[in-house]
């Protein structure tokens, strides 16, 4: 198959999610007929319920200013499925995605065929696949590997890395990972190797012991931000700047916004010092990171704000930005979601902050119909539209000191990415 071939067959297996079949065995038997590709590499294994994405993206920058060839595994993508495989900081070649698509197909018609295993591969586990193959034929020396969903039995769980990290736990799919934070910190805790060094986010105090005892039950030595101290904060819409003391101290300039951040490149910094990259590395390397997506100004005419609050802490975080930084402008929103997600929560708490919300869907099968959104929100200014380019056009009147928020799914993010690009 060609590029668009393969892009559209790994859309045909269905919505990652909904699909997922948990458990190894499958990938297991995929990879062991690959020849095992996972097990040729280094990796920095990434959990978390928000925030593993960003730590991950500064990671591998302070990996890549340090002078290490890098590999980054990231879900889901904006526009471009070749946007989870990254080399050097750059997604993977079109050309490369397809051969090694091409490849983990094949082996998995031979394996149905012969009854190995039940069921073709899901997306996420097809993607992971490929991503093992390309990883362990490229020049990499750290690949950085972010969780899918969960973590005991999510498709990435195979390795066995040279550090995990469990950034912070919150509430979201609940109906795949359990209805408690105790029962998703449980899950999550599944990435910890026996004797692999871990670093643990500051967490809320329900999570806390469950990752402390499964620490301790695989005697794994555990580095906790909590044991650092952020010191001289200052924060800006686009990003802050920090001293972070521990066992050294590091000056941290981190260009992502949002004060959720702050713990974000914390838990980075001391992942790094875990992997012995030096100091001036990690600071160029967090200074340098980018995380497209999120809190990212995509527009100054009018000054437009994409960000993928997808779920209560997303929102929450994004709620908090804009009561630090657009309290005093008149903010407003488009917004759209997809059916599973805790949509009337995040309505709660977004919605109050804005002047006038869009309800739109993203072009995905899953979306929420705008329509819904009006039984669960008295919004007074609250208007609905097919789609993003119809949302935006009801904001052709928007004054200079206006700002709009695209937010909610990221399948919307992505779409006002490859709508407006960014012109900033």
């Amino acid at each position: 198959m060609n590029y668009p071939d393969s892009v559209h067959f790994l859309y045909a297996l269905g919505n990652e999610i909904k699909t997922a079949k948990f458990g190894l065995e499958r990938i297991r038997t995929v990879l062991a007929a690959l020849g095992d590709p996972q097990d040729r590499c280094r990796f920095v294994h990434v959990a978390g319920t928000n925030g593993k994405g960003s730590t991950c993206a500064m990671i591998e920058s302070a990996l890549r200013a340090s002078g290490r060839h890098t590999g980054l595994f990231i879900s889901p993508h904006l526009n471009e499925p070749t946007e989870r495989i990254c080399l050097d900081g750059e997604p993977t070649p079109t050309d490369r995605f397809t051969e090694a698509f091409n490849r983990v197909h094949a082996t998995a018609e031979e394996l149905l065929n012969a009854g190995t295993i039940d069921l073709h591969p899901t997306y996420f586990e097809t993607v992971t696949a490929m991503a093992f193959l390309i990883f362990a034929e490229s020049p990499t020396d750290t690949v950085v590997l972010e969780v899918g969903l969960g973590g005991r039995l999510d498709a990435t769980n195979v390795v066995r890395p040279e550090l995990c990290v469990i950034t912070q736990i919150d509430f979201d799919h609940e109906a795949f990972l359990g209805i408690s934070l105790e029962a998703i910190a449980g899950e999550k805790a599944g990435i910890l190797k026996r004797g692999v060094p871990a670093v643990f986010s500051r967490q809320r105090p329900e999570v806390g012991p469950v990752l402390e005892s499964r620490a301790a039950e695989l005697a794994v030595p555990v580095s906790r931000t909590s044991d650092w101290a952020v010191s001289d904060l200052e924060l800006n819409a686009c990003g802050s700047r920090f001293t972070l003391s521990g066992p050294q101290a590091l000056h941290v300039q981190c260009p992502l916004a949002g004060e959720h951040q702050v713990e974000n490149a914390a838990s980075a910094a001391v992942a790094l010092t875990n992997l012995d990259v030096p100091v001036r590395a990690i600071e160029s390397g967090i200074a340098r990171a980018r995380w497209p997506g999120r809190l990212e100004q995509i527009c100054r005419d009018p000054e437009i704000v994409i960000d993928g609050a997808h779920n209560p802490a997303g929102a929450r975080a994004l709620a908090s930005y804009l009561d630090r930084f657009y309290a005093r402008r008149r903010v407003r929103m488009i917004y759209g979601a997809m059916r599973d997600k805790a949509v009337e929560e995040v309505c709660g708490i977004l919605f109050p902050r804005a002047a006038q919300v869009i309800v739109t869907a993203p072009q995905q099968p899953r979306a929420l119909y705008p329509e819904a959104v009006l039984q669960i929100t008295g919004h007074p200014d609250l208007r609905t539209a097919p789609g993003l380019r119809e949302a935006l056009e009801l904001m052709s009147d928007t004054r200079p000191e206006d700002a709009i928020f695209i937010t909610g799914s990221l399948y919307l993010v992505g779409e006002a990415r490859a709508l407006l690009g960014t012109r900033s």
